[in-house]
């Protein structure tokens, strides 16, 4: 028993210790929020407010950094997620070329946007079966492909 304690107390320091030197890994912190340039011309203000609760955190330069996005490893997590959405589509910059937008209506009604683990840390971008349609329309509206009408 007085081993099994022991092994137990050794594992917990060296965790204790490792968590310790994540948090100086200074990728994950730098939480910026760049200048908003333009959004696109939004066919209503509810497809903005539903993009709003749903996409602007990851998708726009207007993203709230929630508590854990100052703690490793979950920052590098956060950090990541943003970085890559804002890549795909920016809401805020809206000057620069935004070739998968069009699709952005798609990724929302299969319930790939927004990710289940969003949903869950973020009640309130976890849309009704009818908000999830209605901002897919929206952003359909909003989005569409060139030539499209």
């Amino acid at each position: 028993m007085r081993r099994f304690l022991k092994g137990l107390l050794t594992t917990l320091g060296v965790l204790i210790v490792m968590f310790g030197l994540m948090q100086l890994v200074p990728y994950g912190r730098t939480h910026s929020n760049p200048r908003i340039t333009g959004e696109p011309a939004w066919d209503s203000p509810r497809t903005r407010d539903l993009a709003v609760r749903a996409c602007f955190d990851c998708h726009s330069n207007e993203t709230k950094w929630p508590w854990y996005a100052n703690v490793a490893p979950f920052s590098w997590v956060v950090q990541r997620d943003v970085d890559a959405a804002r890549e795909v589509i920016n809401f805020s910059e809206w000057h620069r070329p935004q070739p998968l937008a069009p699709y952005s209506a798609l990724s929302v009604r299969s319930y790939g946007m927004p990710p289940t683990k969003y949903r869950v840390a973020h009640p309130e971008a976890d849309l009704t079966k009818e908000e999830t349609l209605e901002l897919a329309a929206g952003l359909d509206r909003t989005l569409k492909l060139p030539g499209q009408k």
